[in-house]
């Protein structure tokens, strides 16, 4: 814990400190998006803590003498984003997501859903890394990296907003499958490319061998973790009718098994994934009253909630920790172009692999293509990052993608659904 003196201002504020202002801010700015803005919830505390954070910049270079901005930036980087995200925040997130997929529902998507999260994850990183390698000069194995921190898409943003749109359940099915999955691969394909890259400041082992070593452990070993710990909760949970000690024990699973994969070193998100599932859909329809699976559900549905306007409100000052020239910017912003041309292949190649085996309509492409939100993750992959030359130009490339996807994306994709996702040819 964080050093605190209560007469010292430039003191160090404590983890509760933080956890307190970042909720505070949270409610703060979310009463501000639903009063005024009215965007939906987390696209709004993201606008609003944007605004915050550059009025802020702008009223430093109006009055340098106040330093408000270079104090608000020591906050900032204060808090481990990184951290409280990739070890904290994203197990929770991800078994929440998990919790509402039904497995009946996946089994009818889950060819397209693997493809999507493999192979589309592969040709994604393929693709913005010779692309950013080519723009910038970067090394091609950093570009990689890149490509790969920059793919996962972000399953709670994408069904927040296309909730709006009414969807049929297969269609949806598709989007939040392929964005769990694909979250969990990303990050084992990030750690391996890690391992290649900086194979002196990083223990994930080195050359081709390794890699595929790591990528085997992380992926299967995750897998297979959180499905033996979602079974044995589950078989406890048969026994227990009491809905609050049901509730704690789901949330002791989603704490407790992620930091056993860290501890393991095998995949916590794809644990987590698997978990939430496994509980989601047997453990609701075998091991769960009716009440209780009413109370997991909204606590989950909450926790979904919280969580993500706090990830979201981090999202926006993380703006104080970006250092922007013009090359970094121009870099960024073709770096947008990058990430949805990769996007488009990451999803158009599964689709025409399987269109001799079923009917998909065209207007599948479209709407997973600009509803595969980036979010969080990216920055956080971005930010844990060993430090080298070329840290700063991935982190301001990674924030400008992000917030492009989550604002103009985030803001656009539901209307898009609106007009090709309701018609039933469409929802194969």
């Amino acid at each position: 814990m964080l050093a605190h003196d209560q007469h010292n201002p430039g003191a160090c504020m404590t983890i509760l400190q933080i956890t307190s202002l970042l909720i505070v801010l949270a409610g703060a700015f979310g009463a501000i998006n639903y009063l005024f803005l009215r965007l939906p919830s987390a696209i709004g505390i993201l606008v609003v803590a944007l605004l915050a954070s550059l009025a802020l910049m702008g009223l430093d270079l109006a009055a340098p003498a106040l330093g408000v901005a270079d104090a608000v930036r020591a906050e900032v980087l204060e808090i481990e984003f990184s951290e409280a995200l990739l070890e904290g925040m994203l197990g929770l997130l991800l078994f929440a997501g998990a919790l509402h997929v039904r497995l009946a529902d996946l089994k009818r998507e889950w060819v397209i859903v693997m493809l999507m999260a493999t192979i589309g994850i592969g040709l994604s990183t393929a693709i913005v890394g010779y692309g950013f390698s080519w723009l910038t000069g970067m090394p091609i194995m950093i570009a990689l990296v890149f490509g790969s921190l920059i793919s996962p898409t972000d399953p709670v943003a994408v069904l927040g907003v296309l909730r709006e749109a009414n969807l049929q359940k297969s269609l949806e099915t598709k989007i939040a499958g392929e964005s769990l999955f694909n979250d969990g691969v990303a990050y084992v394909v990030f750690l391996v490319l890690v391992g290649l890259a900086f194979p002196h400041g990083d223990d994930h082992g080195s050359g081709l061998s390794g890699a595929a070593q790591l990528f085997f452990q992380e992926a299967l070993g995750g897998a297979v973790l959180g499905i033996v710990l979602g079974w044995l909760t589950f078989r406890v949970m048969r026994r227990i009718d009491d809905y609050s000690l049901e509730v704690l024990i789901t949330l002791g699973l989603a704490f407790g098994g992620y930091q056993i994969a860290v501890y393991l070193h095998v995949s916590a998100p794809i644990m987590a994934v698997c978990a939430g599932l496994l509980i989601g859909d047997v453990g609701t329809r075998h091991g769960m009253s009716e009440e209780t699976a009413h109370y997991v559900d909204a606590f989950w549905r909450l926790i979904d909630e919280i969580l993500n306007a706090v990830l979201f409100l981090l999202i926006g000052v993380e703006v104080f920790a970006i250092a922007f020239d013009m090359d970094s910017f121009i870099a960024g912003i073709a770096a947008i172009a990058l990430a949805l041309v990769a996007r488009l292949a990451a999803v158009a190649v599964p689709v025409m692999m399987l269109r001799p085996f079923r009917e998909f309509s065209t207007g599948v492409i479209p709407i997973m293509t600009w509803g595969g939100l980036k979010g969080g993750i990216s920055v956080a992959l971005a930010l844990s990052l060993p430090e080298n030359e070329w840290k700063p130009l991935i982190l301001t490339a990674t924030y400008i993608v992000v917030i492009f996807s989550i604002i103009v994306q985030g803001l656009t994709v539901a209307s898009l659904a609106e007009r090709m996702g309701r018609t039933p040819e469409l929802l194969q």
